[in-house]
């Protein structure tokens, strides 16, 4: 099955070409559904067109970065396909985020316009402070059916900057090609069956790789991409029900939850796939999916921000295998290698290093954290290029002797909660950068509902107030950043290094105030 079913490709690699294929193939077919209002495939064309003019008028070019601050629905698609659309990279912020993250965003991407949404402006705690010039998504005029003709792009030419946290703490921006996007949504559509009769549901962030594929494998199908904002379970399964969805795809916090409910417990008629990335879901959750879903089929999956997609297991495997992360997706190669870059034997742990046509170019800005990351494959096959990178993920993993992975846990303590990777360091600099404290540690512990939830160990400055520093972080760090606890220590101790001692930290007597 190709991704287009029917519409015609050029060689244009531009990710937008999705958007005008779905135009031409299926314009009067809903491409976006929400909940006050529907966007057939020709009517998101010709706003992406509309914004694509905007931007252009404001001087937008090729390459230029874009970010957007927008509410998940058919102007948030219309705006990436319109930034892609005319050469431009998108830069997508969650709408979660407090100033501060926004801000980084920008400033690291180098993004010099911001289409944004005045409603989630005028919700933010304070206004934002940088120099990206404002185009407010409502005031971009409709272009009637306006031609929708996405600019001229290369394989490896740059789609979108995707903002990940690793172990430093500061935003990582992974930089992903149109090949990239296209590739996965190819390969994605490919092994779920999708087609233009699905209805996909979006409940995940743009922002979010998980998020973003849901919206081009509907596009790149020619499926309708129904769209639920709400938080609340139930209201996720009534629009379930009520829109006759076939594809959900959630992480595993959602799935958790929905089954919760007891409406998510009587199957939905319509539903036929359900997906699960982001985070491993327990195997009790997983038999308790299958129970409450019999119709649906399940894939496990794995994925990463630096390769998009990496992993899947097929449903056929899911009850007798519910732990496993499953095999390499089509078209791609996962070697499971040990410290000194042989392959591990079945059953013994090593990292993860993903090969293929969705590996990104590196990180955005950070040529030395992409060399440690992207390197030469040290299994590079007789006549395979020199210049072929692989990603060493951080994951240990172990695969056994049918050839089935198993995540292990990662080799640093990133903390990784509802999906997201938080580094600890991202929070310390908000609890330091409230005045409360003079010392801080941020760790992760286990949450049976969240996968991981933030711990912060901290000390007080003069005058210091637990409850103030709570509410500081609760205005500049996003729900899933906040620590879940603050302990208060007297004195944090140290290695002989200098460093904190966070083994120490967690197994001394100090008082907890």
């Amino acid at each position: 099955m190709t991704p287009h079913q029917g519409g015609a490709l050029t060689s244009n690699a531009n990710v937008a070409e999705l958007l005008l294929a779905a135009a031409r193939a299926h314009g009067s077919r809903p491409a976006i559904v929400e909940r006050d209002r529907q966007a057939d495939y020709a009517a998101l064309a010709a706003r992406a067109a509309a914004i694509a003019e905007a931007l252009a008028a404001a001087g937008v070019g090729a390459n230029d970065r874009v970010a957007m601050l927008l509410e998940r629905g058919a102007d948030a698609a219309a705006a990436f396909f319109g930034t892609v659309g005319t050469g431009a990279i998108a830069v997508i912020a969650n709408e979660t985020l407090r100033p501060r993250q926004i801000e980084r965003l920008i400033e690291h991407s180098g993004a010099r316009w911001l289409i944004a949404s005045r409603d989630l402006l005028d919700a933010l705690p304070r206004p934002l402070e940088t120099a990206a010039r404002m185009l407010d998504v409502a005031a971009i005029p409709e272009a009637g059916r306006a031609a929708f003709s996405p600019v001229p792009r290369l394989d490896h030419d740059v789609a979108q900057i995707i903002f990940t946290s690793g172990s430093t703490g500061l935003p990582k921006g992974v930089t992903v090609t149109h090949a990239n996007l296209r590739a996965a949504t190819r390969i994605v559509i490919g092994y779920l069956g999708i087609t233009g009769d699905d209805r996909i549901a979006s409940v995940l962030p743009l922002s979010f790789v998980y998020g973003m594929s849901q919206l081009l494998c509907a596009t790149g199908s020619g499926a309708a991409l129904v769209v639920e904002r709400s938080p609340l379970p139930q209201q996720v399964v009534e629009t379930l029900r009520a829109r006759e969805v076939t594809v959900l795809a959630a992480v595993p916090p959602l799935w958790i939850r929905l089954l919760g409910t007891s409406a998510f417990k009587t199957p939905l008629p319509a539903l036929r796939v359900m997906t699960n990335a982001g985070g491993r879901l327990p195997p009790p959750s997983v038999r308790a999916l299958r129970a409450a879903q019999p119709g649906a089929r399940l894939f496990l999956m794995y994925g990463l921000t630096e390769v998009l997609r990496s992993t899947y297991l097929p449903p056929e495997e899911v009850d007798r295998h519910p732990d496993s992360m499953g095999r390499p997706i089509p078209g791609s190669e996962v070697y499971v290698l040990r410290e000194d870059g042989t392959p591990a034997a079945p059953g013994e742990v090593g990292e993860l290093v993903h090969r293929g046509p969705t590996v990104t170019l590196g990180y955005w800005g950070d040529a030395e954290l992409t060399a440690r990351v992207f390197r030469a494959n040290p299994l590079r096959p007789a006549g395979a290029p020199s210049s072929e990178r692989v990603v060493f993920s951080g994951d240990l993993v172990r695969r056994d002797e049918l050839g089935l992975l198993y995540y292990v846990g990662r080799k640093d303590r990133v903390v990784k909660i509802m999906g997201y990777r938080v580094g600890p360091d991202e929070v310390s600099d908000v609890l330091y950068a409230s005045g409360e404290v003079t010392e801080a540690v941020v760790a992760g512990e286990p949450d049976e509902v969240w996968g991981e939830r933030i711990v912060a160990f901290v000390v007080l400055a003069g005058g210091g107030s637990r409850e103030r520093l709570a509410a500081y972080c609760a205005r500049e760090l996003p729900r899933y950043m906040q620590p879940a606890r603050i302990e208060v220590r007297d004195a944090i101790p140290v290695l002989p290094s200098g460093k904190h001692d966070l083994a120490a930290l967690r197994g001394s007597d100090a008082v907890t105030r």
